[in-house]
């Protein structure tokens, strides 16, 4: 497999029409990836290499376009965007293409859907993979109101919050909808409890960049479920920890010993 865009379907979910593609091995076990903030299925899961990856090994993989990003509709709504929703739009290719349980892995916010994901569908998840997000799950991952004003600047130039440049340079290098992200980073916020993440059963794998200054302890969060395991990705800041060969070999390995 390459590292070119796969063919992409769309359904329509909740009054919008969202976008996915499933590729890999089709026999394989399913695993269905949920993308990050300001991400997309390409930026987060084929750029770096994950389709590549999980398909040669045998893998059916489905990644959806969240609402607000890539070829998904784009609802300026905040409460459009609170983690739960964004939960059901990720489950619904499952019901679509008929997968009764697939393992979950979802990067940053991704890793925020996928734990209301396995809180609200235990029966759909088969395993998770929580990367780009530690303890920041229940404790927050610091002012995220700085970077809804700087995706909303009149440009690059006009932000001077460290964080807010980085998000809205990288909206503008990916061409997004800056208002559509406004809306999300502003609803999707949502804390999960300590005793929620206590509930989730699913064998689960933690990993965050060593240099992540956004994500929170990695263990603090796998101390706080009965089946998990965190990962400290070597050298890695937030942005870079997801396309990691040391966070793709660990991916692997899990799911053979699961």
């Amino acid at each position: 497999m390459n590292l070119n865009a796969p063919a992409f379907s769309s359904f329509a979910h909740d009054g919008l029409d969202l976008f996915y593609f499933d590729e890999g091995d089709p026999e394989g076990q399913p695993v269905l990836l949920i993308h990050g903030f300001a991400s997309s299925a390409l930026v987060n899961w084929v750029h770096p290499g994950w389709l590549k990856t999980l398909g040669e090994a045998g893998y059916r993989v489905i990644a959806i376009d969240n609402r607000g990003r890539g070829r998904s509709d784009k609802p300026r709504d905040q409460e459009a965007y609170r983690p739960w929703v964004m939960a059901e739009d990720a489950a619904a290719p499952l019901d679509l293409l008929r997968i009764p349980q697939a393992h979950v892995m979802g990067y940053s916010m991704g890793a925020r859907i996928s734990v209301f994901l396995a809180l609200n569908h235990p029966d759909r998840v088969r395993s998770l993979v929580l990367g780009g997000l530690g303890s920041g799950m229940t404790d927050g991952v610091g002012d995220w109101d700085p970077i809804a004003d700087a995706l909303m600047a009149p440009s690059l130039d006009d932000v001077s919050h460290e964080r807010g440049r980085m998000f809205r340079a990288f909206a503008d290098q990916t061409k997004s909808d800056r208002e559509a992200l406004a809306a999300c980073i502003r609803g999707s916020r949502d804390l999960v409890s300590e005793d929620d993440m206590g509930r989730i059963e699913a064998p689960t794998l933690i990993g965050v960049g060593t240099k992540d200054d956004i994500a929170g302890s990695p263990q603090k969060l796998a101390a706080l479920m009965p089946h998990a395991t965190a990962l400290d990705i070597p050298g890695r800041d937030h942005m870079l920890a997801v396309g990691d060969r040391v966070f793709k070999k660990a991916v692997l390995e899990f799911y053979e010993e699961l």
